[in-house]
């Protein structure tokens, strides 16, 4: 079978991130104020369906690889696109919790599935040369669907949350079916690619970090348009505009810090990664400053896709020979982030029912990341081995 286009396949890839992680998980939290002032759930409520989203991440992540030995890595990517398309459709009327639990952790399944496998299924058909920036590309598509969401959302909001989340499930649809010709032919995955993976070392220790990172995160991922709206009483328009420039950030993040990356190394650029997160998410636990608010969303959203590049990056650097272990790593660490992505999400929305307090949120948040940044610099500081 002749190879698929390289860029053809890599744009059906920044489309199914888009659809997988830029709409299934980062267009709901906008929709958080909406759905409590419209009584469709109460504020905790709402937070818990963000977190169940996030818990379904963990589940895809860790269900990828046997989905795709069994049905193919493309077929997977499909379906998962079309269901997280059917989990919007399904949520468009008011419906007991559980309805709404379940379909977003359906969601998030997807959302997981898709980040371990689109990538993976066409960087192999990119030229060597090219493949930081189609692995860039592809990421780029989380950013995307923020900023598309960002912007859509508050004129679909004017007409409803029933017609809110009908025309998300339609561009969930309309990005699927463009895609759907793009995907290189489906590739089972050898049963030994997942025992090839070292659990011990600094692939163990960068997959700690990458967690604590998911959780210091999360602050910025889940509550920052409600903190806007609500907690400040700014009014939907401005977290609206907030978290546009969140996806800005989102979509210029992976090329930048993937670049830079090839510049500086990766081990380097992760350390700044975190330095830089730490401070920014610290900022906004002492703020209420619009302004400076609106800064640490750029600057988070850089990094909540852009950190992906980063740690595949170091990845290479620490297993430099073997594409085989590469892959199998990149499972397992995409697992770790979304383990604590739904734990810190659990976590810090029971703390934001016990306090009802926005900043305890982003001290907690810039706790664990200072927590990320010293892991880091205390397990990978035992020289040349482990750069």
């Amino acid at each position: 079978m002749p190879h698929p286009n390289p860029w053809r396949a890599t744009l059906s890839a920044l489309a199914a991130s888009l659809v997988g992680i830029g709409l299934a998980r980062f267009a709901y939290s906008p929709l958080i104020p909406a759905l409590v002032a419209e009584g469709w759930f109460s504020a905790s409520d709402a937070a818990y369906l963000g977190a169940a989203n996030l818990a379904g991440y963990l589940a895809g992540a860790l269900g990828a690889r046997m989905m795709a030995r069994i049905a193919g890595p493309a077929a997977v990517v499909r379906a998962m696109m079309l269901l997280i398309a059917l989990s919007f459709a399904v949520c468009a009327r008011p419906s007991p919790f559980l309805w709404f639990f379940i379909w977003r952790f359906a969601s998030g399944l997807a959302g997981g599935a898709i980040m371990v496998l689109a990538a993976t299924l066409v960087l192999p058909y990119v030229p060597a040369a090219r493949r930081g920036l189609a692995g860039g590309l592809i990421f780029m598509g989380v950013g995307l669907g923020v900023v598309a969401s960002g912007t859509l959302l508050p004129f679909l909001l004017s007409l409803g949350l029933p017609v809110t989340w009908g025309v998300l499930g339609g561009l969930c649809l309309v990005f699927t079916l463009a895609a759907w010709g793009g995907w290189p032919d489906d590739i089972h995955l050898p049963q030994a690619g997942v025992q090839t993976i070292p659990l011990t070392g600094p692939v163990r220790r960068l997959m700690g970090v990458y967690a604590l990172n998911a959780v210091g995160l999360v602050p910025h991922m889940v509550f920052l348009v409600d903190f806007v709206v609500r907690g400040l009483g700014r009014g939907m328009a401005q977290g609206a505009s907030i978290w546009v420039l969140f996806g800005l950030g989102a979509s210029v993040g992976p090329v930048a810090f993937g670049h830079l990356g090839d510049r500086i190394g990766f081990r380097l650029t992760l350390r700044l990664a975190l330095t830089l997160q730490t401070a920014t998410i610290a900022l906004a636990a002492f703020t209420g400053d619009i302004v400076w608010l609106a800064v640490s969303g750029l600057v988070i959203g850089s990094f909540t896709p852009g950190i992906v590049p980063v740690v595949l990056g170091r990845i290479r650097e620490l297993l430099p020979h073997d594409p085989q272990a590469q892959r199998a790593a990149w499972s397992r660490t995409t697992a770790a982030f979304a383990l604590g992505q739904a734990g810190g999400a659990y976590g810090l929305s029971w703390l934001f029912a016990d306090q009802g307090s926005y900043p305890i949120l982003y001290t907690v948040g810039a706790a664990i990341m200072g927590l990320a940044l010293i892991v880091e610099l205390l397990t990978f500081s035992e020289g040349k081995a482990h750069a």
